[in-house]
């Protein structure tokens, strides 16, 4: 029993209870839990005998409404709540201060609820957002990576693609150069055993095909040096044409 409730209390209460209406047992006991904030929740066996009691002393009667025993407080019972106002008065303000009192507890509780919710879903926020910090930390140290990874495979495509055109540059000015140092001495030859004409002397013939081996060694250089192009290649073909008529014009 409720510490508010002394020896005799509840009885007297019981009787107020009644004198407001008349009640069954069971309502008796949901009135009582409401008045208490459900903090205080008596019995069906801590009730209905002390009803049965006052009935004995005829403080209270029943009578049966719908199957159920429906108390009604007598002319006796009111004179004994009459006689012990004084201390139904007392009770009435004991009752309300043990209400205050657990209507501060429960929103203190309810306080604590909810700060320590507050606090579990700050903890929680803090969580998830870390774990979503180490998740796109993860995720950046991944792309770098992958990033690192591609920049170095392109990086090594590129430099073998330049060190196998630096090979075929390199090929290919030798092959000139060779060609050019072949076709320089079939020059010489010829000009020596008097192949190209049978005019002029060998010394003069030999100097023009230097110059000529010279000239077609400098335009192969710089076109190995260049992207010679369709219309590049056009152009140059119109000059040699241009030139070589030249030449022929100037030896006749």
């Amino acid at each position: 029993m409720s510490p508010v409730f002394a020896h005799g209390r509840l009885r007297l209460y019981l009787l107020k209870l009644l004198e407001e209406s008349p009640r069954h047992g069971y309502e008796v006991i949901r009135l009582l839990q409401d008045r208490f904030l459900g903090v205080y929740s008596p019995s069906p066996g801590t009730i209905y005998p002390r009803l049965a009691r006052l009935e004995e002393e005829g403080l209270v009667t029943h009578e049966v409404v719908e199957g159920k025993k429906v108390f009604t407080i007598t002319d006796k019972g009111r004179a004994e709540l009459e006689a012990r106002m004084d201390e139904l008065a007392d009770l009435e303000q004991e009752i309300s201060e043990s209400i205050r009192d657990i209507a501060r507890e429960v929103k203190e509780d309810v306080r604590d609820t909810v700060r320590s919710l507050r606090d579990e879903l700050t903890q929680m926020a803090r969580e998830v957002r870390q774990q979503g910090t180490r998740e796109d930390e993860r995720r950046s140290k991944d792309d770098l990576r992958a990033a690192r990874e591609e920049y170095r495979h392109a990086w090594r495509e590129q430099k073998q693609a330049w060190q196998e055109h630096k090979q075929e540059f390199e090929r290919q000015k030798r092959a000139w150069k060779e060609e050019s140092q072949r076709w320089k001495q079939d020059w010489l030859r010829g000009a020596w055993r008097g192949t190209w004409g049978g005019h002029g002397s060998p010394d003069r013939d030999a100097e023009l095909g230097r110059m000529l081996a010279d000239f077609v060694e400098e335009i192969r250089g710089a076109a190995a040096a260049a992207s010679v192009t369709e219309e590049a290649l056009a152009t140059a073909q119109d000059a040699l044409y241009e030139a070589a008529g030249r030449i022929r014009a100037a030896l006749r």
